[in-house]
């Protein structure tokens, strides 16, 4: 769980089943840029940047497509579904044995993934640069990193640690 997905390697492909029931692969994608985000019902962190990551997809419009993943186990279908609408969430992949989230190597919720058009993995991380002695951003790194790969380039900087709350697990 420690390896984190290489930068500028195919992002590993999967399938997940949304709240519906309704089955969604990364691959089926392809031609987007996908921003992949590991998510919490519970987690403050994830519910201070909801706001901002969906007025983010608002302005990029069809260019870019939100794939949220929720992967704690504490966190049943009823609370993910209530919470995600009263969000305005679009989609929200349901990871309930965390199997993907351990594919990707994430440990903390949010954790973000752009991925470019070709299915390659370009940006991984926080959304922002708050932590815990920073309160206020000053840098909204999935911004740049989405905005890089829309215009063809290489996001800089492509990884950096994600700030939030430890996703629950099973022991193991």
């Amino acid at each position: 769980m420690d390896t984190l997905t290489p930068i500028n390697q195919p992002a590993p492909d999967f399938t997940l089943s949304d709240l519906n029931g309704v089955q969604h692969s990364l691959s089926a994608y392809r031609g987007q840029v996908v921003v992949l985000n590991f998510w919490s019902a519970e987690c403050p962190h994830v519910a201070r940047t909801d706001p901002e990551l969906l007025e983010l997809m608002d302005g990029w419009g069809e260019q870019v497509l939100l794939l949220s993943v929720a992967s704690n186990l504490n966190e049943p279908p009823e609370m993910l579904e209530r919470v995600a609408n009263e969000r305005g969430l679009p989609l929200l992949l349901r990871d309930p044995e965390h199997k993907i989230a351990d594919l990707y190597g994430v440990l903390i919720n949010p954790h973000y993934f752009v991925i470019d058009p070709q299915g390659i993995l370009r940006y991984q991380g926080a959304f922002d640069d708050v932590t815990f002695r920073q309160r206020t951003p000053t840098r909204t790194y999935l911004r740049q990193a989405v905005e890089s790969v829309l215009d063809g380039k290489a996001p800089d900087p492509s990884l950096i640690p994600p700030y939030g709350c430890t996703i629950v697990r099973y022991p193991a």
